[in-house]
């Protein structure tokens, strides 16, 4: 393949500082475009203009069961992991009608009334993680945004803390890049363990949280399976607490980047829902989506693709595609129009983005509100972006307290 023209190469550092440049080439040049995916060195299309991931998402002709549809080529690289456990089977990966019976099933901890009933536990922890921050030598929001969800999770889902630890770390040794496959698959067992362990332990003292809501489900005769239980876990945690860090972080960041926008947040509290929808739009925390894979030879989008080929979204490629957005590359927590796909599309949406809605729409004003002159305590060119091919994530973001606001509470300035 000739060597492609592209600003920076998909994938590499650059890339994972900054991807938009690539997405904006790829729009105009190339928008359902070929090459080789780096990690597995496989062939692998990426789709960028809003349109084709929005029909990409929703389309029943592709699948994201990589087992039953993925390309020799992509099942031989070894990207296929956490095989022979429960976690392999988690509801972003299965097809109608296991999907469809999940997911139906998993909907009923996401009433309306229990959505509401999570804002309470979330100012109570971000009230605490701002005291925390308050006093850290080395004040970081990455490391306030990430004891949020973590808190927020772990107390709705009703798991005693030490135990979430667990699960949270083996999470991490699952998805760290790593060419030791067989660590990583001892990890996803662990996992697996650690899902069962607790499930056990709430079974005996079921009470008002999440995991007995779950462990409760039912629709007829039907419920979940146990292994069920155990993916519906792991997945609670994986994307509770990604999703939410890396959309706090990144939101703190462009308010940093914008203080007009900033000072037009602080001074009406009104703005605060849109703002949550405009940073997800604006600098989301997933960069693509999942691996779908084509059932069968097909044309998609103009471009042809055999059966087996995985197709990667670039959610944030679409999200600042013109054609769908007006001065896309521009920060307005004013704007009202299309509808982004932060939290992805079709059958496949993000199950926890409600719970990632309440945790932002609190944590992201509350810490400006305690400290008004919080700035960067780096030059901005040395801030930077986890090399994750998934998540868009800020790696740290030191910053400069400068004292608290008008309650007059001590302070972590430096």
């Amino acid at each position: 393949m000739a060597a492609s023209p592209l600003p920076t190469e998909l994938f590499g550092y650059e890339y994972y500082q900054n991807p938009y440049p690539a997405f904006a080439w790829l729009r105009d040049n190339s928008p359902v475009h070929e090459f080789r995916f780096p990690v597995g060195d496989v062939r692998t299309w990426i789709a960028t203009r809003f349109e084709d991931v929005h029909a990409l998402l929703g389309d029943p002709r592709f699948s994201n069961d990589a087992t039953a549809y993925a390309s020799r080529e992509f099942l031989d690289s070894g990207m296929v992991l956490g095989a022979d456990t429960p976690v392999a089977r988690i509801l972003t990966v299965l097809d109608p009608p296991d999907h469809t019976r999940v997911r139906k099933l998993a909907m009923g901890a996401f009433t309306p009334r229990r959505v509401a009933q999570w804002r309470e536990p979330t100012e109570r922890i971000v009230a605490a993680s701002l005291d925390k921050l308050a006093v850290s030598e080395s004040p970081d929001v990455v490391d306030y945004a990430s004891a949020i969800p973590a808190a927020v999770i772990g107390e709705i889902l009703g798991i005693p803390m030490t135990r979430y630890n667990d699960m949270l770390h083996a999470i991490d040794r699952a998805f760290r890049p790593d060419d030791d496959k067989d660590r990583i698959q001892r990890a996803f067992e662990d996992i697996a363990e650690y899902g069962r362990e607790l499930i056990a332990e709430k079974r005996k003292m079921l009470g008002d949280d999440l995991m007995t809501v779950f462990i409760q489900a039912r629709d007829g005769d039907d419920r979940l399976t146990g292994d069920e239980l155990v993916s519906m876990l792991a997945l609670m945690i994986m994307a509770g607490l990604d999703t939410t860090r890396n959309l706090i972080g990144s939101a703190v960041l462009a308010l940093l980047d914008h203080p007009e926008q900033r000072r037009l947040l602080m001074s009406d509290p009104g703005l605060v829902p849109g703002a949550v929808e405009e940073f997800l739009r604006y600098d989301g925390a997933l960069t693509v989506g999942l691996f779908r894979f084509a059932k069968e030879d097909m044309e998609f989008a103009g471009t042809r693709l055999p059966a087996g080929a995985p197709v990667v979204a670039a959610l944030q490629g679409a999200n600042r595609d013109p054609r769908r957005f007006t001065d896309p590359d521009r920060l307005d927590i004013t704007r009202d129009g299309p509808r982004h796909v932060g939290f992805g599309h079709g059958l496949h949406n993000c199950l926890g983005a409600a719970l990632a809605r309440v945790e932002a729409a609190v944590a992201i004003p509350a810490i400006f509100e305690r400290f008004p002159r919080l700035e960067l305590a780096v030059p901005r060119s040395e801030v930077t972006y986890s090399e994750n091919w998934l998540l868009r994530g800020l790696a740290s973001l030191p910053v400069h307290l400068h004292g608290t606001g008008a309650d007059g509470g001590k302070g972590g300035a430096r």
